[in-house]
């Protein structure tokens, strides 16, 4: 089973309740450069541990979409969990076939 959860719903999600310790770790300083954003992610701890923090280079285009065919087949993979909605799906490898065929990689 695999449980995700909407964008700003920290009460439950533990990487976004990551961002107020972020906030109070760099208390209010500027951030006026990468080199400053970094250094405090790489220097923040949470419930004790550190952080993996890289910067990401790559552009991320918007304005893609899955071509619906393709979306099909993903969603026969997909089983949603009875009264959450989108948030939380098993995906049974058994449904598969279907990508495997189109070349998909599962």
């Amino acid at each position: 089973m695999l449980a995700y959860y909407p964008p700003y719903h920290s009460k439950y999600n533990p990487v976004e309740r990551a961002w107020g310790v972020l906030e109070q770790h760099w208390n209010g300083d500027i951030l006026d450069s990468q080199e400053a954003v970094l250094g405090f992610a790489q220097g923040m701890t949470w419930k004790g541990n550190n952080h993996c923090v890289t910067l990401v280079e790559e552009i991320y285009e918007t304005g893609k979409k899955v071509e619906k065919k393709v979306m099909e087949e993903d969603e026969k993979m997909i089983d949603r969990a009875k009264g959450t909605g989108k948030w939380f799906v098993e995906i049974n490898p058994q449904n598969c076939t279907g990508a495997l065929e189109m070349g998909i990689k599962v």
